[in-house]
């Protein structure tokens, strides 16, 4: 079977759709799947929980609380027990308060939880699909890596004919089934992938530092985590966390730290994928003691740091995967290329400070790739998440 003991949250909204539901449901269970439901109260007006619950051998969950006991429904559970939430049918008004934060129901406060993929197969009028309002929210919840199942044209329940039907349940279970098989298309690989600034200090209380956030090196890192690679993720500062359970988080502070965790582990790995923004230059003493103002004329002296990168490309054998950045002011593509050649990596990753919405302390980026055959591939701007699902796209490629 198919979906042998995954664990899948299936939420029912309030639309004429919902009778697709049971059936989605017991194709679910069919195919080896344990299946909660989590039903909205204006779902229940179209399918009753008896149906669900008989279908999934579960008692259907509504609200917060249970109506005969008082027992809690834990949202935080759910969302750590779930493999896959889907939410099938997704009306316009669940869309919406899952984009605006609005979790006044059980369904929408257990979707903020998941720490699962979440699949959103819409339902609902030709007119409310394409109003610019549901795009801009279907956008908008895609941007965050949920994963958006078109819905087909059709004779809907107003009458009229065009797109806006929900997907068939057959065609759903697929889509799930084809994801949970490329889940693991990276299980048995390791790879290293570094993130976030480093602080070189000057004295007990002040550092040279950047502005990078580390959102760009933890998104490919959860990307590769979510094809079944081990991640070991090397971590400098930032205010981030992250919840899988094949990311191993390393957090280090300074250039040599970081130096030292990237040589040690590189040689057990299948690939590295160098995002963090390393330091150039480290003070040569530190001041152990808060220097206090007032102190005339103090120089810093600088000197540079162990290069991570040219290091690992040294050590890189034929079998590994080395992936470099390349944040550039302008000769961009001239720059890109050179450092790819001096560092040995089988691509790169061109910014541009150049770019509106790239770069630093941003949730976007726009980036090119460029490989060994110096053939820039250029990418519109997209959120960090899906410019790293790109990225790790072209590392499954030159895996095979």
């Amino acid at each position: 079977m198919r979906l042998e003991g995954k664990k899948i949250i299936l939420g029912v909204t309030g639309s004429i759709a919902a009778y697709k539901a049971a059936v989605l449901l017991r194709l679910l269970v069919k195919e080896g799947a344990e299946v909660q439901v989590i039903i909205t109260p204006a779902g229940k007006e179209f399918i009753t929980p008896v149906t669900l619950s008989a279908l999934s051998g579960k008692p259907v969950i509504s609200e917060f609380f249970g109506a005969n006991d008082g027992t809690w429904n834990s949202h935080v559970d759910l969302g750590l027990w779930a493999d896959a939430m889907i939410i099938a049918p997704a009306t316009a008004a669940t869309i919406g308060k899952m984009v605006s934060g609005v979790a006044d129901n059980m369904l929408v406060t257990t979707y903020f939880s998941a720490k699962c993929p979440v699949f959103i197969a819409p339902a609902m009028d030709l007119d409310m699909f394409a109003h610019p309002v549901t795009q801009k929210n279907l956008e908008s919840l895609k941007s965050l890596g949920n994963i958006i199942i078109e819905p087909t044209s059709g004779e809907l329940a107003s009458g009229l004919t065009g797109k806006g039907r929900m997907e068939e349940p057959e065609n759903i279970v697929e889509v799930l089934s084809v994801y949970f098989r490329q889940s693991q298309i990276l299980k048995g690989k390791t790879f290293l992938v570094t993130a976030g600034p480093t602080f070189e200090k000057i004295d007990a209380v002040r550092f040279l530092g950047n502005y990078s956030s580390g959102k760009m090196g933890y998104a490919i890192a959860e990307n590769l985590a979510n094809y079944g690679a081990q991640v070991i993720l090397i971590s400098g500062p930032v205010n981030l966390e992250t919840s899988k359970r094949n990311i191993e988080l390393v957090k280090v502070e300074s250039a040599q730290q970081m130096y030292n965790e990237c040589v040690s582990r590189f040689s057990t790995c299948s690939g590295a994928v160098m995002c963090a923004a390393v330091a150039d230059f480290t003070v040569e003493n530190a001041e152990k003691n808060k220097v206090k103002r007032g102190k005339e004329n103090w120089q810093l002296v600088l000197t540079p740091t162990n290069d991570i990168a040219l290091k690992l490309g040294k050590m890189k054998t034929g079998d590994q995967i080395l992936v470099g950045f390349a944040l550039e002011t302008d000769n961009e593509i001239e720059n890109a290329i050179d450092k790819r050649k001096r560092k040995n990596f089988d691509f790169i990753v061109l910014n541009s400070l150049n770019d509106s919405g790239a770069g630093f302390q941003t949730d976007t980026n726009k980036i090119t790739i460029i490989g060994t055959d110096n053939k820039p591939q250029i990418f519109e701007l997209k959120s960090k998440k899906e410019v790293a699902a790109d990225i790790v796209d072209k590392i499954k490629s030159m895996i095979g």
